[in-house]
């Protein structure tokens, strides 16, 4: 059985880069450089946004506990990037094992869903907070069980990914985001479910609740105008990252898995290479929300904004005080 799928992967393949002219080099060149700005850009990012929750632990409010656990996500997925670099700059070829394989996988799905059901959490939290503030749950330990839930139900819709092949077997090969073309019809059944219950009821969602949050913004005179301004920015971050990162990646995925199994049926349309690449590039910019997802932070604590606010003065000083240094020497 395994020769077999071997080598109904290899017709597959052969089949796949013939038809259409499919580029599949695209990936090669295109994800490395992705990832490397993302490692260094998400890493370090993520790193100072945890450091400030865990100084001011005591301080966190109940929407800083969604705060800290996306930035738990996003940590996790990080740090499976460099592997992912050495597998692209090797021409796609996976050198850390099966098991190991799976793992960097689940770790990006881990984020990825993670991150949309904190952001989730988040905008419930927004809503509730101005629309209804009276049934605001506000104790960190209320949002500490919700979170628990979030990664329960992410892991149990990300966990059937792993029983799927990722690599083939006693040899270096490929790493398959998704799965190898002898399962990609069940694949394509899973992603469309996925999709579903992972994205896109958590975006109608955050939808529904922005859209009733800006509609009470509007109406209320009395509504406080920072806390306007506040609600509007984190409303531009989220469409950011929804519009930017998840959208086009979901939409893309299930595309290039129908185009997979229409060429696994021996068809061939002219539609499969522009949809290839752009699926390529959706995934580097679903990597970005790692990088992006900081963005959040400024948005939800005021505290963080103020000591950002704080270095930046002290910045401008101290350049100041260099570009004075001149003139006050040419005075001595």
């Amino acid at each position: 059985m395994c020769c077999t799928d071997e080598t109904m992967e290899a017709n597959a393949t052969a089949n796949r880069s013939s038809c259409a002219l499919v580029d599949l080099t695209f990936s090669d060149k295109f994800l490395p450089p992705v990832y490397i700005l993302v490692f260094i850009v998400g890493l370090l990012a993520n790193a100072c946004g945890l450091k400030f929750l865990r100084k001011n632990w005591k301080k966190v409010g109940p929407v800083n506990v969604f705060v800290f656990n996306l930035g738990l996500a996003d940590i996790l997925y990080l740090l499976t990037l460099p592997f992912l670099m050495v597998y692209y700059f090797k021409g796609k070829q996976w050198v850390f094992g099966d098991a190991f394989c799976k793992i960097t996988r689940f770790c990006f799905n881990i984020n990825l869903y993670g991150s949309i059901g904190f952001l989730t959490c988040i905008s419930v939290f927004r809503y509730l907070s101005i629309v209804h503030p009276m049934r605001v749950w506000g104790r960190p330990t209320h949002s500490v069980v919700i979170s628990l839930v979030v990664w329960a139900l992410v892991c149990a819709q990300s966990l059937p990914d792993m029983f799927f092949t990722k690599t083939h077997r006693n040899k270096a090969g490929k790493c398959y985001d998704t799965t190898s073309s002898a399962f990609v019809e069940d694949y394509l059944n899973y992603s469309v479910g996925w999709t579903v219950s992972g994205f896109c009821l958590p975006f109608l969602v955050t939808v529904g609740c922005y859209a009733h949050v800006i509609v009470t913004l509007c109406r209320s005179g009395s509504t406080d105008r920072l806390l306007k301004q506040r609600s509007y920015k984190l409303l531009l971050v989220l469409l950011l990252l929804f519009s930017v990162c998840y959208i086009p990646y979901h939409v893309l995925r299930n595309l290039n898995l129908w185009a997979r199994v229409l060429t696994r049926r021996g068809r061939c349309y002219g539609w499969f290479n522009a949809v290839y690449v752009s699926q390529q590039v959706s995934r580097g910019l679903v990597s970005l929300n790692s990088a992006l997802n900081p963005l959040v932070y400024l948005h939800v604590s005021e505290e963080l904004r103020s000591q950002l606010r704080t270095l930046r003065s002290r910045t401008q000083s101290a350049f100041s005080g260099i570009s004075l240094s001149p003139s006050h020497l040419s005075k001595c």
